[in-house]
């Protein structure tokens, strides 16, 4: 490190883009911890998603670092950092300083004088390798980073979900971080942004009988007061936006790519607080005491939606008692905390949030609702 606190490394400037620098370059093990932080997800005060990486996996890193102590060490996973715009290249002087694919120079990295202070980078990819870099005996191994110069937090998330689309990340940790990006990386997550963004809002409107009840990636470790997992709701929301009989279809419009959000809100919102209202003692419950706020319960209700809507006012004041009106038509055959569900077969407790138990129950709800429906003709 050189004096002044600059980090200066030789580095390769790959063209990719004019707008978005790019470089490949090394730093020793103990130096990456000096550039990078982890920007884990969570919500500030607001409700505001920020950061956008999973939590730390304690064993994924043990056995990293394991292999890092041991004798022979060959690390070719490159870290990829996101870089502020303060990073300085300088080219090679000489003719063979570029090839038309890359150019050869030096790297500058101002780094803070305080060691406290929030790093100049953020880790994009590599939170776990970095993690375990970081407490290596060998604190001078080469560590291969690609970084690029991203100085807005929505282009690191954008990075992010990129560099992730082929890796397992946690479906609930992509679906929270969708919204925050102006485009998702694929034509399947982009199916599930408007849905992820509506589950944000249905867990932070204090009109929302939801609210603060979904857990999401950023739910802190420990928090009792979630009953909802995000991505069964998301799912919910996803199929009635997408399918042509959906109670959320209406709402879109294809030609233009509008969607009214305020009339979804206000359906959603009426709709699940007339299902609070006509089962409170289900409502609120951890899933293992209530099959209602579980995935199957969740995705069934959603499914009844898209046949209940045809019978109210969407649009009207009224519109909570009037769905609650229409659901007192299937509350006598319901067993979401005790009891059996007869016709399935099932205790109410060995309901399980599987395609096959999803689809049985909903057929069940819509028919008796039908039935119920075709008697007072």
């Amino acid at each position: 490190m050189s004096d002044g606190f600059v980090l200066e490394r030789r580095a390769l400037k790959i063209h990719q883009s004019e707008q978005v620098p790019l470089y490949v370059f090394a730093l020793a093990a103990e130096e990456l911890a000096q550039v990078a932080d982890v920007a884990r997800i969570s919500r500030d005060e607001a409700g505001k998603l920020i950061g956008y990486q999973r939590p730390e996996t304690r064993q994924h890193v043990k056995q990293i670092l394991a292999y890092l102590d041991s004798d022979e060490v060959l690390f070719p996973n490159a870290v990829i950092l996101a870089l502020p715009d303060t990073v300085k290249f300088r080219s090679s002087r000489g003719p063979a300083t570029t090839d038309g694919l890359a150019t050869s120079g030096t790297l500058e990295i101002s780094l803070p004088t305080d060691p406290n202070a929030p790093r100049p980078a953020w880790i994009v990819d590599g939170q776990q390798r970095s993690l375990a870099l970081a407490q290596t005996r060998h604190t001078r191994l080469p560590v291969l980073v690609a970084g690029f110069v991203a100085p807005s937090l929505d282009l690191q998330r954008d990075q992010f979900l990129r560099v992730n689309t082929v890796k397992p990340l946690p479906s609930s940790l992509v679906t929270e971080l969708l919204p925050e990006i102006v485009a998702a990386p694929s034509p399947r997550l982009a199916t599930r942004k408007l849905p992820s963004a509506l589950v944000d809002m249905l867990n932070q409107d204090p009109a929302s009988p939801f609210f603060g009840l979904i857990r999401r990636a950023s739910t802190e470790t420990g928090d009792t007061k979630t009953r909802v997992k995000d991505n069964g709701l998301v799912e919910a929301l996803r199929e009635s936006l997408e399918s042509p009989s959906g109670a959320l279809f209406a709402y879109r419009n294809y030609s233009s790519g509008n969607t009214d959000t305020e009339a979804i809100r206000h359906l959603l919102v009426a709709y699940w607080g007339a299902v609070k209202d006509l089962f409170p003692d289900a409502w609120g419950l951890p899933a293992t005491e209530s099959r209602l706020m579980g995935g199957v319960g969740i995705r069934s209700m959603s499914r009844l939606l898209d046949r209940v809507v045809a019978h109210v006012r969407p649009e009207s004041d009224e519109v909570r008692a009037e769905i609650r009106k229409e659901l007192e038509r299937i509350a006598p055959y319901c067993h979401w905390t005790e009891g059996s569900w007869e016709e399935l077969g099932l205790k109410w407790d060995e309901l399980q949030n599987v395609p096959r138990h999803i689809t049985a129950l909903s057929n069940f709800l819509i028919r008796k609702y039908l039935e119920s429906r075709s008697l007072e003709r």
